[in-house]
This record gives C-alpha cells, sequence and structure tokens, in this order.
C-alpha cells in the first residue's frame, strides 16, 4: 500500500502515544479513521483535533479485551465507511513485577488488551479485508519484550511474544492463501508515551485488592525512567510505521541497537546455553527489586 489518500485506517489505543500519531500522520495522508480507545475524553480530544484539521474521522470507546466491543467498532466503520485497508492493532498497557507474584487480576488484565486485543482484531477484521479483496495492511504493536524476555517484565513480555507469534503466523497464514492483505510487526524498545501510567485507566473489576509488592513498584518506577527518557518519539515510530507499510515491510525495529539483545537470545537458543541478561547491553534501565 502506497497510496494512503482517501483510505480508511481503524486505530486501537489512539487517543495517546503511537495510535494518536498514527491517527495525525494517517490525517495528513488523507486518510479516513475510525479511532478506538478506553479513554473517552482522551479519544474524543483527539477526534476534535483531527477533525478541527479537516480530517474525516470518528471515535468509539472500546474496551479491546472484549470482542463484542472490537466487533461493533467493525460495524461502525464499515457503517460510516464502507470499507477498511489499513487496521493499526495498537492498544497496549503494561505492568511487572516477579511472576510468581503478580495476581490473577493483573494477568487477565494485561493479556486481555495486549494479546486478547491483537486476537479480538484479527479475528474481526481480517474476514471482511479478505471479503473485500482489495489491498489492505494490518499493522500489529509488540515490543522489543515480544524479542526478549527481561527481568520483572514477564506479564507484559508473555503478551507481547503473544502478539509477535500470532504477527508472524497471519503472516504466513495470508501468504499461502494468496491474500492481499500485508502485515508488519512493530517492535519498538523504550518511546516516551503513556503506556508507564496506563495503570490509571485499568478497570475496576481487574485492580488487584493486594498492595504492590516491593519488585512490582522497582518495575514501575524503571519503567517511567526507561519511557521517559527514550530518545525517539512517537511520531517518528509513526513514520517508520507508514514507512514499513509503503514497503510492504515486516519488521518495525525502531532502535537499531537493541538487535545485539535479540540475537544475543537466539544465540542462547542455538548453543543451548542458559540465557543470557537482556539488560547487558544497556544495564542503566534494567529494573531490580530492592
Amino acid at each position: 500500500m502506497k497510496d494512503f489518500a482517501g483510505k480508511v485506517a481503524v486505530i486501537t489505543g489512539a487517543a495517546s502515544g503511537f495510535g494518536r500519531e498514527f491517527a495525525r500522520l494517517g490525517a495528513q495522508l488523507g486518510m479516513k479513521l475510525a479511532l478506538a480507545d478506553i479513554q473517552a475524553d482522551a479519544l474524543a480530544a483527539t477526534v476534535d483535533e483531527l477533525c478541527g484539521q479537516g480530517a474525516h474521522a470518528f471515535g468509539e470507546v472500546v474496551d479491546v479485551s472484549q470482542a463484542a466491543d472490537v466487533e461493533r467498532l467493525a460495524r461502525r466503520t464499515i457503517d460510516e465507511f464502507g470499507v477498511l485497508h489499513l487496521l493499526f492493532n495498537n492498544a497496549g498497557v503494561a505492568a511487572g513485577g516477579l511472576v510468581w507474584e503478580n495476581t490473577l487480576e493483573d494477568w487477565a488484565w494485561v493479556l486481555g488488551v495486549n494479546l486478547w486485543g491483537v486476537i479480538h482484531g484479527v479475528r474481526t477484521f481480517v474476514p471482511i479485508m479478505l471479503a473485500q479483496g482489495n489491498e489492505c495492511h494490518v499493522v500489529n504493536t509488540a515490543s522489543v519484550a515480544g524479542l526478549l524476555s527481561p527481568q520483572l517484565m514477564g506479564i507484559y513480555s508473555v503478551g507481547k511474544h503473544g502478539v509477535v507469534t500470532l504477527t508472524e503466523t497471519l503472516y504466513q497464514d495470508l501468504r499461502v492463501t494468496g491474500a492481499r492483505v500485508g502485515v508488519s510487526l512493530l517492535c519498538p524498545a523504550f518511546v516516551p508515551t503513556g503506556i508507564a501510567q496506563s495503570h490509571h485507566h485499568r478497570p475496576a473489576a481487574l485492580r488487584s485488592a493486594a498492595a504492590p509488592t516491593a519488585s512490582m513498584v522497582a518495575a514501575q518506577k524503571a519503567s517511567e525512567k526507561a519511557v521517559s527518557s527514550g530518545r525517539i518519539s512517537a511520531g517518528e515510530v509513526a513514520r517508520m510505521t507508514f514507512d514499513a507499510i509503503r514497503e510492504n515491510r515486516f519488521y518495525v525495529i525502531t532502535h537499531p541497537k537493541i538487535i545485539a539483545s535479540v540475537e544475543l537470545r537466539l544465540q542462547d537458543v542455538i548453543a543451548q546455553r542458559n540465557p543470557g541478561d537482556p539488560f547487558s547491553f544497556a544495564p542503566k534501565v534494567a529494573p531490580r527489586p530492592r
């Protein structure tokens, strides 16, 4: 997909971070936008901003962990625009700590959004794209945490590893069926977005009654520090992603220096040796329990 003008994009997590920047860039390119987020006020502000600039956009409050919500978004998109071309399964949240200390509510919340949100997006929107028969593209937001297994990030990494294998399999399934649907996997490292504060929007039913453990506090502080110190902006990541769509390129690795850590992991697998430290190339950002 090289020409975006007049095309329709569906973006989850569109009220902030990467999602908002995807929407802004899509609007600049003349796209029509179906924007979804769980944060109603922030979503409305994004829609107002873009419509004020002349974009054709609507916002739908959606909890991507709920299949019915994602299906409602699809129905409204088709009712409003009649077609869709580009899907960003982008909504994400973060939590950390020692894996045996995470509660059932922690797992349900993080996997519900980060993994099931992408699953619901794929199973809902890809059949529509296939039925249309036109040129389309899917972008799934994972993370370098989907390529590595760092300490105190297990609950997040489990979801992101799931997104990686889901997206790689989606690519292969579409390839063998000859579909006109491209796929890209976005794997950013630390970028200044609102994900470190995503716990503020956690549904009440999935809040844990237990106080955070020392490892959870350490992981939260490390996340806030690392995310806020990121040198690549969300806008730059959006531009990289649209470039990958134009090139029909699968892997979108925004921080090339992280490749050394990915290579270390793969070498560990090939050599069948104990895993090395994923933060060995960036020890200053490694979370540690106190």
